[in-house]
């Protein structure tokens, strides 16, 4: 498995959703927990071992380092129920990061990324600890994108742009994906904090209402300056 530039999150490291999605499509169950271990290395060969004979768990690995694991997860909580497509919109539009963004080149929620590069999500506020952002997708997404896309409205739900954090650990199952030039709700929830550890929830809705996919996720906080070292 190689992991392309286009799709980082930090500078020189994956995007954590998009690599959980990669994975996951190696494991042969509904839901997926993918832990992320050490930031995944771009434009590198990368190995996947599966870790059972049922195909129930996989490892990813850049030489001996292990990058990822994937196992069957379960979600324990309800989906976020989701806002109006406008509503989704107007929220966007509170989307504070062109001068703050952690990680303004991240493929999902970048700023700096040129339209039809990045997904270009922009989580805003809709209520207390939690966001919506509208994705219309130009393409039939593959599976990995979904992951992609339920991922950064998690953090966002935190207000990562004050403390930054990183995807650690994400449960995800994807329903099915959303037809080109759908219009798409991303939902994103605050659930707790415990020290540099928050616990977030995302959900996907496509134009009809219909539940997408949905996410539990646990991000960490990090020092921008020091992280992947």
């Amino acid at each position: 498995m190689i992991i392309d530039e286009r799709f980082h999150g930090p500078d020189g490291s994956g995007n954590g959703g998009y690599v959980a999605g990669r994975l996951a499509g190696r494991v042969l169950i509904d839901t997926v927990t993918v832990a992320l271990r050490q930031p995944p290395p771009l434009d590198t060969e990368l190995t996947v071992t599966t870790e059972d004979e049922r195909g129930h768990s996989a490892r990813l690995w850049d030489g001996d380092r292990l990058i990822a694991e994937a196992l069957a997860g379960a979600i324990v909580v309800p989906p976020i129920a989701p806002v109006p497509f406008e509503r989704a919109v107007e929220a966007a539009e509170k989307f504070r990061t062109q001068e703050n963004h952690p990680f303004p080149g991240c493929f999902v929620c970048g700023p700096d990324r040129e339209p039809g590069d990045g997904l270009r999500l922009e989580p805003g506020p809709v209520g207390e600890g939690t966001v919506a952002a509208p994705w219309v997708p130009e393409r039939v997404p593959e599976r990995e994108l979904v992951w992609a896309a339920l991922d950064c409205p998690g953090g966002w739900s935190f207000d990562v742009a004050g403390r930054p954090a990183v995807l650690g650990t994400m449960t995800a199952q994807v329903m099915d994906v959303p037809e080109a030039g759908e219009r798409c709700v991303v939902m994103g929830r605050a659930r707790s904090r415990e020290d540099r550890k928050m616990h977030a929830a995302t959900a996907l809705y496509g134009a009809d209402g219909r539940l997408l996919g949905r996410a539990e996720q646990i991000w960490i906080e990090i020092d921008p300056e020091v992280f992947g070292r």
